[in-house]
């Protein structure tokens, strides 16, 4: 029988049990994956804990992940799309985190021969976020944006994504990460009191538009550099809709495989890059939620099932 992660009640990474389960089977205009690897996003801890129930309402017993990376080895009625043998990445429907998962086509795409499994598992939910602000924001070739949390893992594809559409990018981050954000395309500046006098150092007439992963309470300042709130777009800040900016809350929406598609075309030509922190078992998944809980990683975490 094949093995996924489930919780039986809230709580800390204590209430996840990998357990067997019953075999899936692909429904009309669905397929099956044998799992090669699903990545893991800050969301998935959220709902772990129970902070998510009211946008993500669950019946328990229930599972974690949606990024996934894997072989087709079933096809349901009516699929043309995809064969058994094909390898392919992108959202499941059932949770990722599991040996199996069930995916609707339309959210997949071909995995490149050589992305490796674990950044195949890594591109669609931070990714195709990044892709969608900033195509909500409108970003365009010469304009300066400015990323809060520039160095996480909605940043890291925000930064390189804007850069490629020929955008001067500007990223909140401790010092730590702003040799990271050099190295993807980035003017780094530090987070905190005296943020704005940082960033007007480098943008005079501040910024066209500012793209908010952080909720520190940059949200003042954001309009403020950015001259008013109507290109100011945050995914954390929630409580900041009376403010007059964007609140993004669907991830990739229906863009996610026009995202995926972009992104690696540019993985291809080499303007794009993927940062592994590191992989874990699925009997580890524990671990990589408490790792991913503790914020301030420099890469994306993947697990890769046995």
């Amino acid at each position: 029988m094949p093995i996924a992660v489930q919780f039986s009640d809230y709580g800390t990474s204590e209430v996840l049990r990998a357990v067997d389960v019953a075999p899936l089977t692909a429904g009309p205009g669905q397929v099956r994956l044998a799992v090669r690897a699903a990545g893991v996003n800050p969301v998935d801890w959220k709902i772990m804990q129970g902070l998510m129930r009211q946008q993500i309402p669950l019946h328990l017993p229930a599972g974690l992940g949606s990024d996934v990376a894997g072989v087709v080895d079933q096809v349901g009625a009516g699929v043309t799309a995809f064969a058994v043998g094909d390898e392919v990445l992108g959202t499941s429907l059932t949770p990722s985190y599991a040996q199996s998962a069930i995916a609707d086509p339309a959210a997949l795409v071909t995995k490149p021969t050589k992305v490796p499994w674990d950044v195949a598992a890594s591109l669609a939910g931070a990714g195709g976020t990044a892709w969608t602000a900033l195509d909500r924001l409108g970003i365009a070739k010469g304009e300066t944006l400015l990323i809060h949390a520039a160095a996480g893992g909605v940043g890291t594809f925000a930064v390189q994504l804007a850069v490629a559409l020929g955008a001067r990018v500007i990223g909140t981050a401790g010092e730590h990460n702003h040799e990271h954000l050099r190295s993807i395309g980035a003017v780094p500046v530090t987070y905190g009191e005296g943020l704005a006098d940082r960033v007007r150092a480098i943008a005079p007439r501040g910024v066209d538009a500012v793209l908010d992963a952080s909720g520190r309470g940059e949200i003042p300042v954001s309009i403020e550099l950015a001259g008013g709130p109507e290109r100011v777009l945050t995914l954390v800040a929630f409580d900041a809709g009376d403010t007059g900016i964007q609140i993004h809350v669907s991830g990739a929406g229906e863009n996610g495989v026009r995202a995926l598609h972009d992104i690696l075309t540019l993985i291809d030509e080499g303007r794009l890059r993927v940062p592994i922190w590191r992989t874990y078992p699925l009997t580890e998944t524990a671990a990589a939620l408490d790792a991913s809980s503790t914020g301030h990683l420099n890469g994306k975490i993947v697990l890769v099932p046995a």
